[in-house]
């Protein structure tokens, strides 16, 4: 019986490693994606590209262990780090501080 339970846990790490590397390539096609359709015009498009982006980042950290939650405050640990070191994009444009306002107002 035991036999039978390592090959589950050996097919699951196989599955596991396939299913990340599938997760890399998609992220990988999805930047590709992206460019591609910022080139256009069209705003929908790029919402829907970025959306995908952000989908298989977060599904590839879940496969390696790491929760949507750890990943959105260690987003938000950078962005102070870089608000703090008066990145050019915060002095510009304020964006830091408004991504970083809203990741806290979500939590």
């Amino acid at each position: 019986m035991e036999k039978h339970k390592f090959r589950g846990q050996k097919n699951s790490i196989a599955q596991n490693s396939k299913i990340v590397k599938l997760l890399k390539s998609e992220v990988l096609s999805s930047v590709s994606h992206l460019f591609r359709v910022m080139l256009g015009n069209s705003q929908e498009k790029v919402v829907d590209a970025l959306a995908a982006l952000m989908i298989s980042i977060y599904l590839l950290a879940k496969r390696l262990g790491i929760s949507p939650v750890k990943i959105e405050r260690k987003m938000q640990e950078n962005l102070q780090d870089n608000i703090d070191e008066n990145h050019e994009i915060e002095e510009c444009y304020g964006d830091l501080s408004y991504l970083l306002n809203y990741l806290r107002k979500r939590d």
